[in-house]
């Protein structure tokens, strides 16, 4: 580890991407901070559940020694789906198909930072730190916080989200829309608030698609599902539609008009929805992006490849970017920082340009009237 011997690394940002790499670099020696805008650990971790994947995810926890942590966690069964029409006729069910071992096991996205929170020495996550800029002086990085406080690294990663306010520092390429937009809800205590849409759930998934549409429920631990649709729509029909996303009324009016024909099982999604609606426009880094390697500044996950959710990708390229970043950081093959960061920007940019093609194709059939026949084909089992 000649490379970072004796340097502060700041993360910041505190999701599984972030926390993977300070782990990992913990468990070598380096001397690494995470700064994380939540006010403290217990602050609600909303979105869906994650599938790990074997040669991405799994492989990062693998070699942060957390496997063990990870199986006392995960929920055995929850990777299974149902696929239905719009009128709710199940067309592929895989909770009749008998149990056996789960290439992508799931886990709800608490458990998985908890996992990686309790790996870390005490103090490494610095709390209520939300970036407000940086700048490079004699011999480090000042980093300034909303909150007044200021911290000073010779090594700073981005790995601060879709919106990341750090990787304009690295590269001014921009995201672009890809078409579709989607919006997420959440209920609460589902087996008695919807039950005969928990009852389909049955602890797993439920993929609906129809009208160039999707409907993706998803369950969680605590008993809550969450729920994501996605539509083709304008780039800026979240500001254009008038819809006030916290307001349940206007949303199901909405949804009883934009999804006219569906099945009323689904409107029950909306009228029991214990939060705010969040309206998502879906947004992808270009395939063919690139930049000039920086000797003290890099990002990983969303902040570097931005990407649609419809491959269930994200989370398991962050942890890999964590994972073969660090292998750079402390490999001697490397003479600094400098060369170390070029080696795992180059492999982790053309990685996730073949990712990011293929989550383009998935998000762009499963909005077409093509998708139930190719959700079909992907899910059904081999004879």
């Amino acid at each position: 580890m000649k490379t970072i011997k004796n340097k502060q690394i700041a993360i910041v940002g505190g999701g599984p991407g972030g926390l993977t790499l300070a782990r990992i670099l913990q468990m070598n020696g380096a001397g690494v901070k995470v700064y994380e805008r939540d006010v403290n650990r217990n602050v609600r971790v909303q979105g869906t559940t994650l599938d790990l994947h074997n040669d991405s995810g799994l492989k990062a926890l693998r070699k942060a020694g957390l496997m063990e942590a990870f199986n006392a966690s995960y929920r055995p069964g929850a990777d299974k789906l149902c696929i239905t029409d719009k009128h709710a006729n199940i067309l592929l069910d895989e909770f009749s198909i008998e149990e056996g071992e789960s290439a992508r096991p799931e886990i709800d996205r608490g458990p998985l930072r908890g996992i990686l929170l309790d790996s870390l020495q005490p103090g490494t996550v610095v709390w209520d730190s939300n970036f407000a800029s940086l700048e490079r002086q004699a011999s480090s990085i000042k980093i300034e916080f909303k909150n007044g406080t200021a911290a000073y690294a010779d090594l700073v990663i981005a790995a601060d989200g879709a919106n990341s306010r750090i990787r304009p520092y690295i590269t001014a390429v921009k995201p672009f829309y890809v078409g579709v937009t989607a919006v997420e809800g959440t209920v609460y205590d589902s087996e008695n608030t919807i039950p005969h849409i928990h009852q389909l759930l049955r602890g797993g998934k439920i993929f609906t698609m129809g009208d160039e549409r999707s409907l993706i429920v998803s369950s969680k631990g605590d008993g809550s599902l969450s729920f994501l649709i996605g539509f083709n729509a304008d780039e800026f029909w979240v500001k254009n539609s008038g819809i006030d996303f916290a307001d349940k009324v206007q949303v199901l009016a909405w949804f009883k008009t934009a999804f006219a024909g569906w099945a009323p099982i689904w409107d029950d999604l909306f009228v029991h929805a214990g939060s705010a609606f969040i309206p998502r426009p879906q947004y992808c880094m270009p395939v063919d992006q690139s930049w000039e390697a920086l000797p003290d500044l890099t990002m990983l996950g969303d902040a570097a490849h931005l990407m649609p959710p419809y491959a269930g990708e994200g989370v398991n390229m962050a942890m890999l970017d964590a994972l073969e970043l660090a292998e750079c950081l402390l490999s001697d093959d490397f003479s600094d920082t400098h060369t170390a960061i070029a080696a795992y920007e180059k492999q982790m940019r053309a990685r996730a340009a073949e990712i990011a093609q293929m989550t383009l194709e998935q998000t762009a059939v499963l909005h077409s009237p093509q998708a139930l026949a190719h959700l079909l084909e992907m899910f059904r089992p081999v004879e």
